[in-house]
C-alpha cells in the first residue's frame, strides 16, 4: 500500500465535504443524538469557500490514491496558549483504515504543519464520551494530553 499525504486545494472539497459528513454521522448515531445539521452540498460548497479565502486548511491520507484520512485545521490565537494555536475542527479516517497507523501519520503531518507556522500548540475538541473512548485513547497515544473542559455551542442566528 502506498501512502502519501497533501495539503488540500479547494479542488478537494467534494472529498473533504464527504469524510466530514461520515464523521458527523457516525458520531450522531453512535451518540443516538443529532449534533450536526450537516448536509454534502453545502458542506462541499463551505469547504470550498474556507480553503478558497485561506481561512482553512486540509490535509488528505491517500492509500493507493484513494482518499482513506481528513484532517481539517484552523489557524487562531489564544492568550492561555501563548499566542497562535492550531485547531483540529475535523479528524477522520475511514473505518477501515482505522488501527493501521494512518491516523498517527496524519497526526505527525498536522504537527509539522503547525510547526512550519510557529504554532505553540494544536488543540481539538473530541467526540461525546463514553462512545468514543477508543478515539480518546487514540489522540493520548499520539502526543495529545486532556486539558478539562467540554465543547459547548449556542447557535446563533445569522440572518438578522
Amino acid at each position: 500500500m502506498k501512502l502519501e499525504f497533501t495539503q488540500a486545494t479547494p479542488d478537494k472539497a467534494k472529498i473533504i465535504g464527504s469524510m466530514v459528513v461520515q464523521l458527523t454521522q457516525e458520531i450522531c448515531e453512535r451518540t443516538n443524538a443529532k449534533h450536526f445539521d450537516i448536509d454534502l452540498e453545502s458542506t462541499v460548497q463551505r469547504c470550498e469557500e474556507l480553503l478558497s479565502a485561506g481561512h482553512y486548511a486540509a490535509i488528505i491520507g491517500w492509500a493507493d490514491n484513494i482518499p482513506v484520512a481528513v484532517s481539517t485545521i484552523a489557524e487562531t490565537y489564544a492568550l492561555y496558549a501563548g499566542g497562535k494555536i492550531g485547531v483540529i475542527q475535523e479528524f477522520y479516517v475511514i473505518p477501515e483504515f482505522r488501527s493501521s497507523g494512518v491516523g498517527a501519520v496524519l497526526i505527525e503531518q498536522v504537527r509539522s504543519y503547525g510547526q512550519k507556522r510557529a504554532w505553540s500548540c494544536i488543540e481539538l475538541c473530541t467526540p461525546p464520551l463514553p462512545e468514543f473512548d477508543r478515539t480518546i485513547s487514540f489522540y493520548q497515544n499520539n502526543g495529545l494530553v486532556p486539558v478539562g473542559g467540554r465543547k459547548m455551542r449556542q447557535n446563533l442566528d445569522i440572518n438578522r
